[in-house]
């Protein structure tokens, strides 16, 4: 449930528009090759929870096959791209809020950075109870998000079949029309970060070994039932909009669904759909802030990260990952303040760099471990990812290529992973600090 709340957000509900947009159809194919590389990730990172089972995640696994150095740099870049997402979220809701100002002139008058203001305190506000209740916001918030993509899959393929109330064409005639690919194919690829945004989160399955009774049972079932319900779900919506609405008909400023059902002629079709994709957006917050509270935890324990940061409440709450967090995601306050039009493009393109780096830490880990498997230095458990190595050698190759694209998405791609370069001497200054001078001591 995790890895579907954390998955199922904001790169659905609201970058699926512009996506749709600029890439036209042919981001269908983009979904369905990237839940194809999820579904390979999510079964490597399965394999090494099997073997070893660890709330620290992919970190843990980094620090064991790659040594402290990397962990280091691994767990804060890890960090970074949820710290991030947490201010795509806040600036989705906002964005979100501030469409109903069309129903209510009052809520035109709330400036875009208040509402994401509001939103980061009341998220971190809840995190920082219990666990209970973030366990609790997460289920209902991942039952809310899922029972609504059924109904309009329900709703849309009925559209398909017979027609919608205002008679517009639907079916394959979109596709004919504007082709696959109607800007192009470049114009297609270099949407992709969006497609890796959409589904970051798949990971946090791993992250949630650490709370589960049975992890080595639980984690490979939890990976074979997820992953194709997330693909099921996007290529699935995706299509269904690709058949519904012509692409150009979708904006990158409103959610495609709200788009969609404010085009069938439903009174409060739109409305409703849009309170459901806050609903979506609060969800992808919440299992950010859970994600980042456990992995600066058990950086802290190994002197990783500032001491504070593995503050624990008695209740089991990770308070000083979760406010560290949340004190980083009031950047976007200020990003919301200076470029609220372009503010949720920026921070998505940042997130995405970071979650691809997660993602390599993810696959080199688990390519070591099976050379090492393989010389008889660790024994590989029953559950293990097929194909390895040559899918990890594949999975890098996809990965690299993703960071290719992002850096030809100018400007906002281009500078968004040059800025990522900077935050490298951040990291050596920080390295520094744990390993060269002792300033951070590990948590015993």
């Amino acid at each position: 449930m995790i890895a579907m709340g954390g998955s199922i957000g904001t790169g659905l509900f609201l970058g699926a528009g512009g996506r749709l947009h600029d890439a036209g159809p042919s981001l269908i194919f983009l979904y369905a090759i990237a839940g194809f590389f999820g579904y390979l990730i999510l079964r490597q990172l399965g394999e090494l929870v099997s073997y070893r089972p660890s709330s620290g995640s992919f970190v843990s696994y980094t620090r064991e096959f790659y040594g402290e150095k990397w962990a280091f740099f691994v767990g804060w870049m890890y960090w970074f791209s949820w710290a991030a997402t947490a201010i795509v979220d806040a600036t989705a809701i906002a964005i979100y809020f501030n469409w109903f100002g069309q129903y209510i002139p009052a809520i035109e008058q709330i400036d875009q950075w208040v509402v994401a203001l509001v939103v980061i305190v009341v998220v971190v506000s809840m995190n920082l109870i219990s666990v209970k209740i973030f366990g609790e916001l997460e289920f209902w918030f991942a039952l809310i998000k899922v029972g609504s993509l059924l109904l309009f899959m329900v709703i849309g393929i009925f559209f398909v079949i017979f027609g919608t109330p205002t008679g517009s064409p639907v079916g394959f005639t979109h596709i004919a029309e504007s082709g696959f690919l109607p800007n192009g194919l470049l114009a297609a690829l270099v949407v992709s970060q969006g497609v890796i945004f959409a589904y970051s989160g798949i990971e946090l399955v791993g992250t949630a070994s650490g709370e589960i009774k049975d992890p080595r049972k639980a984690i490979p079932k939890a990976i074979n039932t997820v992953v194709w319900r997330i693909a099921l779900f996007y290529v699935g919506s995706v299509l269904l909009l690709s058949l519904l609405l012509p692409y150009d008909a979708y904006s990158a400023d409103e959610s495609p669904f709200v788009t969609f059902f404010g085009s069938i002629g439903v009174d409060y079709a739109a409305p409703i759909m849009q309170l459901v994709v806050i609903t979506a957006a609060a969800s992808s917050l919440n299992a950010g802030l859970y994600s980042t509270g456990r992995i600066t935890h058990s950086m802290a324990m190994n002197g990783s990260a500032p001491r504070f940061t593995g503050a624990m409440s008695k209740s089991g709450v990770p308070i000083g990952g979760i406010l560290l967090t949340g004190a980083v995601a009031l950047l976007g306050v200020a990003i919301n303040y200076w470029k609220p039009s372009e503010a949720f493009e920026i921070v998505l393109n940042i997130s995405a760099v970071c979650i691809v780096i997660g993602w390599i830490s993810i696959t080199l880990p688990h390519q070591r471990f099976v050379a090492m498997a393989r010389r008889g230095e660790r024994v590989r458990p029953e559950y293990q990812a097929p194909l390895a190595p040559v899918t990890n050698w594949l999975t890098m190759a996809f990965l690299v290529g993703v960071l290719v694209l992002i850096a030809f998405d100018y400007p906002i791609g281009t500078y968004a992973l040059a800025a990522m370069l900077l935050v490298v001497p951040v990291l050596v200054v920080g390295w520094l600090s744990a390993s060269g001078y002792g300033l951070w001591q590990p948590n015993v």
